[in-house]
C-alpha cells in the first residue's frame, strides 16, 4: 500500500545551525512519542500513515517519517527533514510518495498547520466510510471537535502527484480535521502536542459513537446551542491540557520506552 518518493530531485544537503537548535530537537522528542504512542494505542498501519511538523523556526522545512519503518520504530533522530520539493535535507532515507504529497502540500499552503497528522486509525476511519456526517454530536468527547470538521466527499485513489495534495489541502479550508471519505482522516494542529490531543480523542470520540451506533438504538444528538457553549468551554483551555497531555505521553516512554529519544 505505501510508495516510495523516488530519489529527491536534487540531493539537497543543508548545513544550518537552526536544524540543531535546542527547538528542534525538542519538536523531534515531541514527534516521536506521539508515533510511539500511536503504535501503543492501535492508530497505525503497518508502515503507512504520516505525521508530520514544521521544523522551529522554518516555513519551509518539514519533520516527516521515513518510508519503511513502522510507528513503534520511530525515534527522534530517525525522523527526517524534508523541503516542500521532495529533498530529504536531513536524515536517512525519504518519505513515502503520500506522505510527501500530502503533507508537503498541506503544509505549503496551509501554514497555520504547524503540525498535520494522518492516519486510517480504525474508528474515524469506519466513520468515514458511512454516508452522511461522521460525527452527530451526540457525545461529549465529540464536542470537542464541534464547527472544526469538514468532509472530503471527493476520494480520488492515492495521493502520488502535486495535485491531489493540493486538492486535499484545498478541501481542509479552515477546519482541523478532515474526514477523507473512504480513506481516514487528518488532523492540523499550531503544535505538535494539539495535534496530537485532537487525534487521540477524535478516535476515542469515534469509538464511542461507534459502539453506541452498534446497538442499533437512535442517537441522542447534544441541541446545538448546548454542544456550541460546551465545546466553547472544552477549548478555552485546550491547549495547556495538551501541552499536559503530550508530557504525560513522554513520561510513560521515558519509562517503558526510553529508546524514543535515541
Amino acid at each position: 500500500m505505501a510508495h516510495a518518493l523516488g530519489a529527491p530531485r536534487a540531493a539537497a544537503i543543508l548545513r544550518n545551525s537552526d536544524l540543531d537548535a535546542d527547538a528542534v530537537r525538542q519538536a523531534r522528542i515531541d514527534l516521536a512519542a506521539c508515533f510511539r504512542m500511536a503504535a501503543r494505542l492501535g492508530l497505525h498501519e503497518g508502515i503507512c500513515n504520516h505525521l508530520s511538523a514544521m521544523v522551529p523556526g522554518r516555513d519551509d522545512l518539514f519533520l516527516v517519517n521515513p518510508y519503511g519503518w513502522a510507528f513503534a520504530e520511530v525515534t527522534a533522530s530517525r525522523l527526517l527533514v524534508c523541503d516542500f520539493h521532495g529533498n530529504v535535507v536531513a536524515g536517512e532515507g525519504e518519505p513515502e510518495a503520500t506522505a510527501f504529497y500530502i503533507h508537503g502540500r498541506l503544509h505549503m499552503k496551509n501554514p497555520r498547520a504547524r503540525a498535520a497528522f494522518h492516519t486510517h486509525m480504525p474508528n474515524a476511519t469506519a466513520l468515514s466510510m458511512l454516508e452522511g456526517p461522521p460525527l452527530v454530536w451526540a457525545g461529549q468527547t465529540a464536542l470537542k471537535f464541534y464547527g472544526r470538521t469538514v468532509v472530503d466527499e471527493d476520494y480520488n485513489g492515492l495521493a502520488l502527484d502535486e495535485a491531489e495534495g493540493d486538492r486535499i489541502a484545498a478541501s481542509m479550508g479552515e477546519a482541523d480535521i478532515v474526514f477523507m471519505k473512504n480513506h481516514g482522516v487528518m488532523v492540523v494542529g499550531p503544535s505538535i502536542a494539539e495535534a496530537w490531543d485532537d487525534l487521540y480523542y477524535l478516535e476515542r470520540a469515534c469509538e464511542v459513537q461507534r459502539l453506541a451506533l452498534a446497538t442499533n438504538r437512535p442517537l441522542k444528538p447534544v441541541p446545538a446551542e448546548l454542544a456550541q457553549r460546551t465545546y466553547d468551554q472544552m477549548r478555552a483551555g485546550d491547549s495547556e491540557s495538551a501541552r499536559l497531555h503530550l508530557e504525560s505521553v513522554k513520561r510513560i516512554l521515558a519509562r517503558e520506552e526510553p529508546d524514543y529519544l535515541d
